[in-house]
């Protein structure tokens, strides 16, 4: 049912199919390299010819996660074929049925996850995105993997050199029952030239080195490597198109919120900046102070923005905007190294740029670092040292990622007289 000779792998593809035999198997490198495909018919392959004995288990950041990556294109027909009419999922259901087999699904959002593992026997597990689940929780799987012959199949994009993952496994590949396979670009033969180069101008820096070189690299330095001053400063804006807000919430630390909009001539802009910090004026405001000021502000500026993307940990305050019948309250994506690397994509094509009034973001932007504690823990996070503002942006920019993305290749247009 299964005829790889119809499928257009590569021989790196193949060669790590056949040979994804020991009891870890990891695929890891660039996004879009093949590494998801060549896993995924390993992985069908093995729940074909696996025994009654054990559960099959797929993990993942979370059910949306699994879902999207790993569930959908097995269903794909164009790429599985008849296979993919044996793939059965409800939408948000924690189990699926693949081969007749039914395959529990379990979200790894943070460390108390690993507690859905215990007690269980598996043969068979699946793991998309190893380096997102926390490091218990791929210990505690590997300890459920307990009847002869099972097996761990994962793909991951590389993260710090210091990640557990690397460090832990990657590095002691020859004192461990695991096989692994470093993916490129060039090594998915299904992608254009076009593509490519649209892919490429998504990622800048580190994400770079990480996403389109395959490179397990350290996070260090500033953030925002590519700010230039010169460059991404303006004193005059176009007319704006859209508009959004972001809100990093503070009581004892300075609250900001920034103003986005999307210029006639297809750049972002921060067009404008609210801030207030009540720790300078020892007088700290409450949420219903917050809520009128953000309010005067965006009024005396004459703009009703579209939504308004608030700091998720804000929950009085998202309230308090609610009962204030402020339009288009909205919980922020706070992911954040995806986050950032938005913002430096943005600013990297010079599609972001920052108005001369913005002071505090101003003032931020250069000094944003990463923090080098978290590096040698093997994780990517900013010093909390001055931030809000840089926050808020974030904000701002990655929960409307699917309005502009589309501009990071696109030709530039002049913003009209």
């Amino acid at each position: 049912m299964l005829d790889l000779d119809r499928l257009p792998l590569s021989r790196k593809q193949l060669l790590s199919i056949g040979q994804a035999t020991a009891r870890i198997n990891l695929w890891h490198g660039s996004v879009r390299s093949g590494k998801t495909i060549a896993s995924l018919l390993a992985f069908v392959i093995a729940v074909a010819t696996a025994g009654p004995s054990g559960l099959i288990i797929i993990v993942g950041r979370s059910l949306q996660t699994i879902e999207r990556n790993v569930l959908e294109p097995l269903q794909d027909r164009a790429l599985f074929g008849p296979l993919a009419r044996l793939v059965v999922h409800t939408r948000g259901a924690t189990t699926a049925t693949i081969l007749g087999r039914t395959v529990h699904l379990i979200g790894a959002a943070d460390a108390r996850a690993e507690g859905r593992l215990r007690g269980l026997t598996a043969q068979l597990a699946y793991v998309d995105e190893a380096t997102l689940l926390p490091e218990a929780m791929w210990t505690q799987l590997l300890a459920r993997l307990s009847v002869p012959g099972a097996r761990l199949y994962a793909t991951t994009n590389p993260d710090s050199p210091r990640h557990w993952l690397r460090t832990q496994y990657l590095d002691r590949l020859d004192e461990l029952d695991m096989r692994a396979w470093h993916f490129r670009l060039a090594d998915n033969p299904s992608l254009s030239a076009e593509y490519v180069a649209s892919l490429a101008a998504e990622y800048t820096g580190l994400w770079r080195k990480r996403m389109i070189d395959g490179l397990w690299v350290v996070a260090e330095g500033a953030i925002y490597a590519e700010w230039d001053e010169g460059r991404h400063v303006v004193a005059e804006l176009p007319p704006m198109r859209r508009h959004w807000v972001g809100i990093d919430y503070g009581t004892t630390n300075p609250f900001s919120a920034i103003l986005l909009g999307i210029g006639t001539d297809d750049r972002l802009y921060a067009c404008a900046e609210w801030r207030y910090d009540g720790r300078r004026t020892h007088r700290p405001m409450t949420d219903k102070q917050y809520s009128d000021g953000v309010r005067s502000w965006l009024a005396g500026l004459d703009i009703t923005p579209e939504w308004t993307f608030v700091d998720p940990s804000a929950k009085s305050f998202s309230t308090q905007l609610w009962q204030d019948e402020h339009p288009g309250v909205a919980r922020a994506d706070n992911t954040v190294a995806d986050g950032i690397r938005s913002v430096a994509s943005l600013l990297a094509a010079d599609r972001l740029l920052v108005h001369r009034s913005c002071e505090g973001l101003l003032g931020e932007m250069p000094g944003y670092s990463w923090d080098p504690a978290a590096t040698l823990r093997g994780e990517d996070s900013p010093l909390k040292v001055d931030d809000h503002s840089c926050d808020a942006l974030r904000y701002a920019i990655h929960s409307t990622a699917h309005e502009w993305r589309h501009l990071l290749t696109a030709p530039r247009k002049e913003a009209p007289p």
